[in-house]
This record gives C-alpha cells, structure tokens and sequence, in this order.
C-alpha cells in the first residue's frame, strides 16, 4: 500500500527564519511560502534529492501547528507523509483494519494538489502520518 516517503513536516514558530536557516544556512533549494487555510498552515518545501522535508507554520490562532508548538515552542517533527496510489482504498483498508482517521474520513486538497488524508498517531506508535495519492 505505502510508497516512498514524500515528505517529512517539521512545525516551527517562524517560517522566514527556518526557511533561511535551511536556504542560507544548509544550501537547501526552497520554495515560496505557500498559505494553505483549509490546513490552518502557510508551509515552505525544502527540496532535497530522494524526498522534501514541510516547514509548517500557523496560520492563525486556532491552526492545529499553534497547539503543537506550545506543547513544543522550539518546533518538532509534526508527521510523515507517504505516497498511495488510490487514497480511498487506503482509507478503506485502513479503517476496516481498526485504523482511525481523522476529521469527516474525506480526502481534503493538500500542498501539492493532490488528495490527502492523516490517520491518528496513537494507531501508529506515537507518529502522525499524512498518506497522499500520487
């Protein structure tokens, strides 16, 4: 069912200086800030050779990152995503097999335009995980 890692999410407080610190401290390749409401997030891709690692940050007050980081106010590892290539029958399969999703259980538009969904960390040692169709 999964396929390669597509992305590891790391939340943090401030997006212009982790973007910096990746773009001019690393040499990473970085993209634009994207604002994404529907996920409560505006988010960076740092973009490396076998996969991208998510900067995330809150858009606002009631972002599900805000919470994070006041559990973690230096940021941390949020989730991994992994590609799937029919997201429905994954959820399906998941679910049938005690699985939970979170929210309604529908695929939502992610970052990259394509469908996603995450499934709950307590079903998965402790870790946040976002599957998305390729």
């Amino acid at each position: 069912m999964l396929g390669r890692v597509n992305h590891i999410a790391i939340a943090v407080p401030d997006l212009g200086i982790a973007t910096t610190m990746y773009r001019d401290t690393l040499g990473a390749r970085v993209s634009q800030a994207q604002a994404l409401p529907e996920h409560g997030v505006t988010v960076v891709f740092v973009e490396l050779p076998n996969t991208k690692v998510e900067l995330l940050e809150p858009l606002g007050p009631e972002s599900p990152i805000a919470a994070f980081l006041e559990k973690n106010p230096s940021g941390g590892m949020h989730h991994i995503c992994y590609e799937v290539d029919d997201i429905v029958a994954a959820r399906d399969t998941l679910k049938a097999a005690g699985a939970r999703v979170l929210g309604d259980g529908n695929p939502k538009t992610g970052a990259h335009g394509k469908p996603v969904l995450f499934l709950h960390p307590k079903d998965f040692n402790g870790t946040l995980i976002e599957l998305e169709q390729v």
